[in-house]
C-alpha cells in the first residue's frame, strides 16, 4: 500500500466523520472538526491510500499551545489498523514541528487502550499523570502522556567554521 500524507481540508470532513464514528464511542461532531481545521493554531494531517483512489484512512488533529503541541484526536479506519498509519502520522507531526524546540507534545488516552499507549510509548511519550473520569461516555480515566521537545543536533564549532 502507498500512502500520501497531507494537511486536511474542509473537503475531507465527510471522510473524517466516517472514520471518527467507527473509531470512538463518543465521536467528535462535524463542527468540532471544522473548527480545528480552520484554527491557525491547529495542524490537521491525513493519511490517504493512493491505491484506493486517495481515500482518507487516518488522521491526526493537533493544537499548538504555549509550551506544547496537544494531540487532540488520532484515528485510523478499521480496515487499515495495525499497518503503521498512526505511527507515520506521528512521525510527520514530529518532522513538521522539529523547528519548534520550545514545545513538547502531550495527549490523553484511555487507560484501557493498551495498543494506543504502546504506540505512543514507541514514539517517545511517557505517562506523566491521570485525569480521573475524563471520558464522558463511561467516566474512564485518561492517562496523560508527554514527549519532550525534539532536540535538534547542536552544530560543532568545526561545522560552524
Amino acid at each position: 500500500m502507498t500512502f500520501d500524507l497531507r494537511r486536511l481540508t474542509i473537503a475531507d470532513l465527510n471522510a473524517i466523520e466516517r472514520i471518527e464514528r467507527e473509531a470512538y464511542p463518543t465521536p467528535w461532531s462535524r463542527s468540532m472538526f471544522a473548527g480545528e481545521l480552520a484554527k491557525p493554531s491547529s495542524l490537521s494531517l491525513g493519511a490517504f491510500d493512493e491505491d484506493a483512489a486517495g481515500t482518507l484512512v487516518g488522521y491526526l488533529i493537533i493544537s499548538r499551545y504555549v509550551d506544547a503541541w496537544h494531540i487532540m484526536n488520532v484515528a485510523v479506519a478499521r480496515d487499515y489498523r495495525r499497518q503503521g498509519i498512526a505511527k507515520c502520522l506521528l512521525d510527520e507531526l514530529f518532522r513538521l514541528t522539529e523547528d519548534d524546540p520550545r514545545r513538547g507534545y502531550t495527549l490523553e488516552v484511555r487507560v484501557s487502550n493498551l495498543d494506543a499507549i504502546a504506540l505512543y510509548e514507541s514514539a517517545g511519550f511517557q505517562a506523566t499523570g491521570v485525569r480521573r473520569g475524563y471520558y464522558t461516555d463511561n467516566r474512564e480515566d485518561a492517562l496523560i502522556m508527554w514527549k519532550d521537545p525534539i532536540a535538534r543536533p547542536v552544530a560543532s564549532r568545526a561545522q560552524e567554521a
